[in-house]
Parts: C-alpha cells; sequence; structure tokens
C-alpha cells in the first residue's frame, strides 16, 4: 500500500489504515532522518488508544506505553552497533511478547525478526510517501 501525506490529517487516516490492515504486531519503519517515523508512530499508538505521551526513545533504546489494548514498545536502534546490545536490553522478550512494537532504524536487527510489517518514509519536497507491506 502506497499514501501521501500531506497534512496530520492524511497522517492520522494512515495510521487508521495501517492497524486496520495489520496482520502482524511488529513493525520497521525506515527512513531519512527527519522523515517523519516517530510522529507516525504517535499517530499509530493514537489509533490504539494510547493515551501516553510519546516521544523518541533515541536515548533510551526502547520506550513502553500503556493502552487498552496491552502495552507497546517503541524502538530507536539509530545508536546501536552491535546485536549484543539488543540482547543486553531483553530484545527476543520484547519481539516474543505479543505487544506492538515499532521499531525505527532495524537493519541491525530486520534478521531476528518473526514475520512484521515494513514502513518506508520518503520525505520529497514537503510531502511524505509512505509504503506499508
Amino acid at each position: 500500500m502506497d499514501f501521501v501525506i500531506n497534512t496530520f490529517s492524511d497522517l492520522e487516516d494512515v495510521a487508521k489504515e495501517i492497524i486496520s490492515n495489520s496482520k502482524y504486531k511488529i513493525f520497521t519503519l525506515k527512513g531519512n532522518l527527519g522523515a517523519g517515523k516517530t510522529t507516525l508512530i504517535k499517530y499509530l499508538c493514537k489509533t490504539l488508544e494510547c493515551p501516553d505521551n510519546i516521544t523518541s526513545p533515541t536515548f533510551s533504546l526502547v520506550n513502553e506505553y500503556l493502552c487498552p489494548t496491552g502495552r507497546i514498545y517503541h524502538f530507536d536502534l539509530y545508536r546501536i552497533k552491535y546485536m549484543e546490545e539488543l540482547i543486553n536490553i531483553g530484545f527476543y522478550e520484547y519481539i516474543d511478547s505479543d505487544n506492538y512494537c515499532f521499531i525505527e532504524w532495524p537493519d541491525i536487527c530486520e534478521n531476528e525478526l518473526p514475520e512484521h510489517h515494513k514502513i518506508l518514509l520518503n520525505l520529497m519536497d514537503q510531502t511524505r510517501h509512505l509504503t506499508f507491506n
């Protein structure tokens, strides 16, 4: 599925479409800095009725949010260089928990993930293009 996002209203609609068409609870998000990965995750969490303040886990590596549908784990793996670093924070327990997991900068762990959805965000001339599979 491909989407063009021009407004926050578009982003809200896209998030609803993604959640309603998802088979899995693990999502990887790729895109350049500033492409809107964290912002999209905010809207995905909003769609899941999460009342928490969604922020980038750049320094903590993972943020945990509570919502009526269960826990949501939000990863930012930009600074991770070795898979051992993820193992040390209990990464496998998170992805095996049957809770939603949103993973930004997933290159280091993609081969370790069970079936999951991939989201690619591109920013071109102030318009965001999103591909979801």
